[in-house]
C-alpha cells in the first residue's frame, strides 16, 4: 500500500493571515530577553 501524498495548504486570505501573525507576538523580542552572557574568566579558548 502506497502512502498518500502530504496535504498541501496554500494561504488565500494573506490578510488574515498577516493579521494572525502580529496577533502572535514577535519572537525575536522574546528570545532577546532569554539572552544568557556567561562571565568572563579572562581567559581565551576552550576549557
Amino acid at each position: 500500500m502506497s502512502k498518500p501524498p502530504p496535504a498541501r495548504y496554500r494561504t488565500t486570505n494573506w490578510s488574515s493571515y498577516n493579521a494572525a501573525l502580529r496577533k502572535r507576538g514577535s519572537m525575536l523580542i522574546w528570545v532577546e530577553e532569554m539572552a544568557w552572557l556567561a562571565p568572563h574568566e579572562g581567559r581565551l579558548g576552550r576549557p
